[in-house]
């Protein structure tokens, strides 16, 4: 399943609400950055990590509020996000959106149990991809 996934610099949780309200949906998850195991600065903990909003019968969105120390400009403040069931098929299409584009995050393991990371396609579409361990 693709999930868009938007970035914001410090107005998500307005923003989420917002859309909450337009597709009457459901805040189905929602972890603050002072919630997380790693360091934050502490004008950032109460800002959101991660968010996901449920609507339409199955319809999702995914929010953030970014690391503080990355610049977020609209218009590429959306990165679409991949989440997998098998970690080989997540390495495979790594290995083929990644031609010709730019690795901003290797995959690697996670706090919260998964292999994550993050890449520009080489026509500048960013892509998370995601594969939570059992």
């Amino acid at each position: 399943m693709i999930t868009p996934y938007l970035f914001f610099r410090g107005n998500c949780e307005e923003a989420i609400n917002f859309y909450k309200t337009v597709f009457k949906g459901e805040i189905t998850y929602l972890q603050r950055f002072g919630e997380a195991n790693m360091p934050v600065e502490e004008g950032y903990k109460d800002k959101v990590m991660h968010a996901t909003l449920s609507f339409f019968d199955g319809g999702r969105m995914q929010f953030s509020d970014g690391a503080p120390h990355k610049d977020i400009t609209p218009g590429d403040n959306v990165h679409l996000n991949l989440n997998f069931e098998n970690e080989t098929k997540m390495r495979l299409t790594w290995g083929k959106l990644s031609e010709g584009g730019t690795i901003h995050m290797e995959l690697q393991d996670t706090f919260w149990g998964a292999v994550f990371g993050q890449l520009e396609d080489k026509y500048g579409i960013r892509w998370m991809f995601n594969f939570q361990k059992e």
